[in-house]
């Protein structure tokens, strides 16, 4: 039997000690959520803002231009490389080596381009 008191006042024991910890998490939580509130509403401020949107969307232009650049700079290279190689085998008959030698070479020289637009690769300079 003092098996069993001894139970029953570690379980109240227990339950004491937890309603004070259970208070001070509340308080903890309650801070918690004035902080959040606080940020949410700041950044809610920030984003109100009418010269925001304007950045955003000059931002989104820009790269949706240098995005176009750089996929026509790749076909360019591609369809040049290709008419020049079909140019090449209509006139000496070499059908159709012409036509995949140039076009590697102008898809290579396409990815080159496309490099040194996005800043990969640095340009050459002429000495």
């Amino acid at each position: 039997m003092a098996d069993g008191t001894d139970k029953n006042s570690s379980g109240t024991g227990d339950r004491g000690n937890s309603l004070p910890d259970e208070a001070a998490l509340s308080v903890r939580l309650g801070n918690l959520d004035q902080r959040l509130s606080e940020i949410r509403g700041h950044r809610r401020i920030e984003t109100d803002q009418p010269g925001t949107e304007g950045g955003d969307a000059s931002a989104r232009a820009s790269a949706l231009a240098r995005g176009f650049r750089l996929s026509s700079e790749l076909i360019a290279g591609v369809v040049v490389g290709a008419v020049i190689g079909w140019v090449f085998d209509r006139l000496l008959s070499t059908s159709p080596w012409g036509l995949i030698v140039f076009f590697l070479l102008g898809f290579a020289a396409g990815v080159i381009n496309v490099m040194r637009s996005a800043g990969v690769m640095p340009e050459q300079t002429h000495r």
